[in-house]
């Protein structure tokens, strides 16, 4: 990591959203941390960020953002998350609240005052579009979007991934804005689970924050295990969004066109990946993830559980 990249997280934890949280707080410039609905009601994910922020000793101003999505309406990942959406573990009350209910100010006021802001959304991408609408001139001043949606495969329904199939409008007005996106999608994250050894690192990690980080990564563990065929923990989708900033040589990339299909029976919310060899073909939009090393991933979750307090 030559230089800490300066981010603001957008997100709705979620257990997976915790750890990209406690990683932004490590190794970026956490300019700012903003709140979505999506794997819980937007008062959850909210408080859930406030949660975070305070065991990993991070001061970023809080904004709450969107509470459903632009045009359907909103559904959550109780079934997966629980119902505080980041059940598995006592956590302590939230020691301050949100520093404002207007999110997408906050993202217009700081990308236009400065050129050097990466977006990290690793939840529906609703607070992301409003911002892009209500401020188009954003697209031009970001140094990128990192993003956590999409894949070669679905999980939501068989070919759309949740983040994307809660609010595909919003994904299809992120994916044309003309900003450079760098996107983690299910075929990546499928591959950096939270085995039981290395929930067992986490657990070591540190010695009070430690237990509480790993008795939610076997709660969530718990919700794929038993849903799934072939996995021993579960993906941990939304940190790779802030390891491909932080940590890049974690991962292999190509260059892709991405489209969002709105209108399928079957395929509504689907990233349409532009895989084919074709020497005309569409100009990328997106730079994707492709494999990772989720050892050395899990390394870095690690030394940034170490340096909380």
């Amino acid at each position: 990591m030559s230089q800490r990249p300066n981010i603001i997280l957008d997100c709705d934890p979620g257990h997976d959203d915790a750890f990209a949280l406690i990683v932004a707080a490590k190794f970026t410039n956490l300019v700012g941390v903003t709140t979505v609905a999506g794997n819980a009601a937007l008062e959850l994910t909210t408080r859930n960020a406030r949660i975070i922020l305070d065991l990993c000793g991070s001061s970023a101003p809080l904004h709450s953002g969107a509470n459903r999505p632009l045009v359907q309406p909103p559904v959550f990942a109780d079934y997966v998350h629980g119902k505080s959406g980041m059940d598995g573990a006592t956590l302590p009350e939230p020691s301050r609240p949100a520093d404002s209910p207007h999110a997408i100010d906050f993202i217009i006021d700081t990308v236009r005052s400065r050129d050097d802001v990466w977006l990290v959304p690793t939840g529906p991408l609703t607070n992301i579009a409003l911002a892009l609408t209500r401020a188009p001139d954003l697209a031009s001043r970001l140094a990128g979007i990192s993003l956590m949606g999409g894949g070669r495969l679905g999980n939501r329904t068989p070919t759309a991934e949740f983040n994307i199939w809660l609010d595909p409008e919003a994904a299809a007005t992120v994916f044309a804005c003309g900003a450079p996106i760098t996107m983690a999608g299910l075929h990546l994250t499928h591959e950096f689970q939270a085995s039981p050894e290395r929930i067992a690192l986490v657990e070591r990690s540190h010695a009070t924050l430690g237990p509480i980080l790993a008795g939610l990564l076997r709660f969530f563990s718990g919700t794929y295990v038993n849903r799934h065929h072939g996995f021993v923990g579960a993906a941990m989708h939304d940190v790779c969004s802030v390891l491909a900033l932080t940590h890049p040589t974690l991962f292999t990339t190509s260059q892709k066109f991405v489209g969002i299909d709105l209108h399928g029976n079957h395929t509504r919310g689907m990233t349409v990946i532009d895989d084919r060899a074709l020497v005309d073909r569409p100009t990328a939009n997106a730079t994707m993830l492709e494999t990772i090393d989720a050892d050395a991933g899990f390394a870095a979750i690690c030394d940034a559980v170490r340096a909380c307090p």
